[in-house]
């Protein structure tokens, strides 16, 4: 495990920035956010924080030394699919508004759903694998903790700038 030492520190440390600039970046737009609950921006900004904040668990869970195999996979797998049900419970609510969404919002609500799949499938394939093979998940988690940050990252920029157009 120590030559994936490096790996999950720089995963932690960027994940937590990313973190705290989102909160940044939603408290200067939280007005317009709240106030277009139906276009499901505070979902976008809940999905953004969950996907960073799965991340920056992962990160810091598997940087605890001394760890065996089943309690790493155990952990991943616990963190990949709380995220994965807690955004598609956020998205299950977002779609009860789809008789009444914008024809303009459909699209984009369809690629966020996508994005969250994309992002948060290979954390939990991650944990399985990691459990039943052993070390060779990790290489299911490190596509899921670049997917999750780029999904965040495209979910930052709507609440950031595509808001403001």
């Amino acid at each position: 495990m120590d030559e994936w030492h490096d790996f999950f520190l720089a995963t932690s440390a960027a994940a937590g920035v990313l973190t705290g600039l989102v909160f940044v970046g939603v408290s200067i737009n939280l007005e317009k956010i709240v106030s277009q609950s139906r276009s499901g921006l505070a979902g976008r900004a809940a999905e953004a924080l969950i996907l960073l904040l799965a991340v920056l668990t992962v990160s810091i869970l598997l940087l605890v030394p001394g760890q065996g195999v089943s309690l790493m996979g155990t952990e991943v797998l616990v963190v990949g699919v709380v995220s994965y049900v807690w955004i598609g419970i956020i998205q299950a609510l977002q779609l009860r508004n789809l008789p009444t969404m914008a024809p303009d919002l459909r699209g984009p609500f369809a690629l966020r759903v996508i994005l969250a799949q994309i992002a948060t499938l290979p954390a939990v394939i991650a944990g399985i694998t990691l459990l039943a093979v052993g070390l060779d998940g990790l290489y299911w988690l490190v596509a899921g903790m670049v997917l999750s940050t780029l999904a965040a990252m495209f979910e930052a920029w709507v609440l950031l700038v595509e808001i403001n157009r």
